[in-house]
C-alpha cells in the first residue's frame, strides 16, 4: 500500500479525528442533559419550540458524529490489519487522493459511485 511515513501520518489524522468526534459527542450529550423536559408547563410556546429544535438538532449532530466515529475506528482497525486503502467491494487500491480527502473511505471512487447510483 504505502510507506510507513504515509501510514503513520494517516494514523495520526484518524486518531485526531477520533478525539475531536468523541469530544463533540460528549459536549452534545451534556448540552442535551441541561435542557428542560417540561415543555408547555408555564413556558411560552416560542421558548418550547426553540428548546425542542435545539434538542433535535443536537441529537442529529450526535448521531452523525457517532457514524463518523465508527468509520474512523474502522479505518484504524484496517490500518492495524494491513487492509487499509483496499476497496472493500472490488479489492483494488483506493486512490491516494481519495484517502487524503477522506481517510476513512472504504470504497474506491468507482465502487462508491456505483453504490450511490443504486440507492
Amino acid at each position: 500500500m504505502a510507506d510507513n511515513d504515509v501510514l503513520a501520518n494517516i494514523r495520526t489524522r484518524l486518531e485526531n479525528e477520533r478525539r475531536i468526534l468523541q469530544s463533540d459527542i460528549e459536549s452534545l450529550v451534556v448540552e442535551n442533559e441541561g435542557q428542560q423536559d417540561d415543555y408547555g408547563v408555564g413556558n411560552h410556546l416560542a421558548d418550547d419550540a426553540s428548546e425542542l429544535f435545539t434538542r433535535e438538532r443536537n441529537i442529529a449532530l450526535r448521531n452523525n458524529a457517532q457514524d463518523l466515529l465508527a468509520h474512523v475506528e474502522s479505518a484504524l482497525r484496517r490500518l492495524d490489519e494491513g487492509t487499509y486503502g483496499i476497496c472493500a467491494r472490488c479489492g483494488k487500491a483506493i486512490a491516494a487522493e481519495r484517502l487524503d480527502a477522506l481517510p476513512y473511505a472504504i470504497y474506491c471512487i468507482t465502487c462508491q459511485s456505483e453504490i450511490e447510483h443504486q440507492r
